[in-house]
């Protein structure tokens, strides 16, 4: 992952922030990495021959820059009694869709907004303006996730005192996101029954980080010969903590048990601030 490969450290990467009634703002720079080194030694030394070298190895982790920025968004977003979804999947699981639908079902239920992140084009964030929700759009450029300081910059986009639900749609990808912390509440991870039942065991660390799996198209569950009985094993074994929804965007099976859970969700967000 980004922690181990070093993809996190992502300095000079363009990233394009635009709201839904306005024109694009152009950030250029560092977008606030800090140049860590890691776990990599860099060691200068031009003693004379013969003295001993005495050798000290200094270690930080690359993501506590971005986890600090976490905590500050999930004080931001407590502090105006928002409840935040962190959505992480594949490509082509469904995500947008799900998304889409989701906001149609709580109508005036939760006053909803979107940031979603993408390396390039604004295809998604136009189809779920078609819902009626402002969104902001995130183009990571090279970047192969959504960070905190990327969250905080859009969220500057939006009427946060006029809404009770934020979802952040994350770039497609199961690996990177994983490590990344935006200060989301609730974590949603997706497996769509088109991807096979052995997704979590594939990539055990984004499905145990989830506090919610929506196992998406279930109304293709028949067509694509989905062992679901394998698969919900494999979810209880990997994230065994996390709630459970099947789910069809196409005929809304499981979508108001979804929506009706995430009316709670921000009571209880509600009832902290």
């Amino acid at each position: 992952m980004c922690k181990e490969c070093g993809c996190g450290l992502s300095a000079g990467a363009p990233v394009t922030v635009s709201g839904h009634d306005r024109e694009p703002e152009h950030e250029h720079g560092h977008h606030e990495h800090e140049h860590d080194h890691g776990d990599h030694e860099h060691h200068h030394s031009h003693e004379p021959e013969g003295e001993q070298r005495q050798m000290l190895e200094l270690r930080r982790s690359i993501l506590e820059k971005n986890d600090r920025l976490a905590e500050r968004n999930r004080g931001f977003f407590g502090a105006h009694g928002v409840l935040v979804l962190n959505v992480l999947s594949s490509p082509g699981s469904g995500k947008t869709t799900f998304i889409v639908e989701t906001i149609r079902r709580l109508g005036q239920r939760l006053k909803t907004a979107v940031i979603v992140g993408d390396l390039a084009t604004d295809n998604d964030a136009r189809r779920l303006r078609e819902s009626g929700a402002p969104v902001v759009q995130i183009n990571t450029g090279t970047v192969c996730h959504l960070e905190a300081d990327m969250v905080a910059r859009a969220v500057k986009q939006l009427d946060m005192p006029r809404l009770d639900l934020l979802i952040v749609e994350n770039v497609g990808n199961l690996v990177c996101p994983a490590s990344y912390d935006l200060g989301e509440d609730l974590r949603i991870v997706l497996l769509s029954v088109t991807e096979g039942e052995d997704k979590p065991l594939k990539y055990p660390p984004i499905f145990h980080s989830a506090t919610v799996v929506i196992v998406s198209k279930m109304d293709l569950e028949k067509a694509c010969e989905f062992k679901r009985a394998e698969a919900m094993a494999n979810l209880r074994h990997i994230a065994h903590h996390a709630q459970l929804f099947e789910v069809s965007a196409k005929t809304g099976a499981g979508l108001d048990q979804w929506c009706d859970y995430l009316v709670r969700q921000h009571e209880a967000v509600k009832r902290k601030c």
